[in-house]
């Protein structure tokens, strides 16, 4: 959904973005309450498809409320609360991704459980009723999640951004801070690499 259409329901739902987060200011906690109900949902999707971990999303999508809860008094108006919040996700979760992995060094795909990899959208294998198609969906599902595993965190993000959250070009230059031109970049460098490593699936 991209941002206008999104700005659209929240307008045809009650206040605007901006109404909330100067009645936050205000004091009105009740406000800021809405405002994580608004964006929680599609927040908690960027972290997970970064982090690959149910728990280690749910503590990034406490930090980034709380840090934009704090900052809430320097918000501008530059820029909408929509690409203000989700830079501030990005850019914390790819903080912590770093601080990971010098703890950790890179991670293999087998130290992650099973709940643990990211899932983008695939038919559902147990709608189909050959046992072999089910099975190619289910190889399927796997190699996409290691592929998108292997893609660097900024590759990662701009394919979520686009591919998965359907926003713009435009928008996603806005919250990743760079250029349409870099975005576009990213994007067709990584799906040439998930294609690369899809590619005998994709030719069945």
């Amino acid at each position: 959904m991209s941002a206008d259409a999104i700005k659209e329901l929240d307008l045809e739902n009650g206040p605007t973005d901006e109404e909330l987060v100067a009645e936050t200011v205000k004091g009105n906690l009740a406000s800021y309450d809405e405002l994580i109900r608004r964006f929680q949902s599609r927040l908690y999707g960027v972290i997970y498809h970064l982090t690959s971990n149910h728990e280690d999303t749910n503590d990034m999508l406490m930090e980034v409320f709380d840090k934009a809860y704090r900052s809430l008094p320097t918000f501008r108006g530059q820029s909408s609360f929509y690409t203000w919040i989700y830079r501030i996700a990005i850019n914390r979760t790819f903080n912590f991704l770093e601080k990971r992995k010098r703890r950790q060094g890179s991670m293999s795909l087998n130290e992650l459980d099973e709940d643990g990899l990211p899932k983008l959208d695939l038919p559902d294998p147990s709608a189909r009723n050959s046992p072999s198609k089910s099975s190619m969906l289910n190889e399927l599902q796997n190699k996409l999640n290691e592929s998108m595993l292997n893609l660097s965190k900024e590759h990662r993000t701009v394919v979520t951004l686009y591919d998965i959250q359907g926003l713009a070009h435009a928008e996603i230059a806005k919250i990743m801070g760079s250029t349409e031109g870099t975005v576009r970049s990213r994007l067709h460098y990584a799906h040439k690499q998930l294609q690369k490593s899809l590619g005998i699936y994709l030719r069945r």
